[in-house]
């Protein structure tokens, strides 16, 4: 049975390490970020550039992307309308990442499609907390989206079924109309022949 882009889209197994997708263009940030999110349980992948991310994200299914806001070539609101703008991809998660602590960059990010923020430097804990967070939300929805499809599914199947019915119906409602005028017509035949 072939999946629609939507049904694709990978449900991770309870227990089973979740995937991040990390993309910051300071490399001591990558490895701090990549070693402490380890060390709680995740599985990162770690991206320099918004061009290799957006590679990265074609080809492998990710739980979230924790995406800095600012990079030098493709910024990371960049990356981020690519990332909505992608068919298999545009739910997912994504968490922005800025030095920027004024309310614009919320505002920025929020509005272009971020389902979170945080200013750095952040506490893990609290990354750890939003991230859990986003992820379980976008499991609810991919399992809502599931489950609509499936409705669909029955309901486009039960129409099918409907229309057939009323065809059958309608058949059978001219087969009584036929049979009644043939009845109408011997009786007034058999009333002919009886007077």
């Amino acid at each position: 049975m072939a999946l629609s882009p939507l049904s694709a889209a990978k449900a991770t197994p309870p227990g089973a390490p979740l995937d991040i997708l990390v993309v910051d263009d300071s490399r001591t940030n990558l490895q701090v970020i990549g070693r402490r999110l380890s060390q709680m349980g995740y599985r990162c992948c770690l991206c320099a550039s918004g061009a290799e991310a957006l590679d990265r994200i074609q080809g492998r299914n990710f739980d979230l992307v924790l995406l800095d806001m600012v990079m030098p070539g493709m910024s990371g609101m960049t990356v981020l309308r690519e990332i909505r703008g992608m068919q298999h991809r545009r739910h997912t998660p994504v968490l922005m990442i800025t030095a920027r602590s004024d309310p614009g960059a919320v505002v920025e990010a929020l509005g272009g499609g971020a389902d979170d923020h945080v200013a750095k430097p952040f506490e893990f804990e609290v990354l750890d907390a939003r991230m859990r967070r986003l992820i379980e939300r976008a499991q609810e929805i991919e399992e809502l989206r599931r489950s609509n499809e499936s409705l669909d599914a029955r309901i486009a199947h039960r129409a099918i079924e409907i229309g057939e019915l009323r065809s059958k119906v309608h058949d059978m409602l001219a087969d009584r109309q036929r049979l009644a005028d043939s009845l109408q017509a011997l009786q007034q035949q058999v009333d002919q022949l009886g007077s």
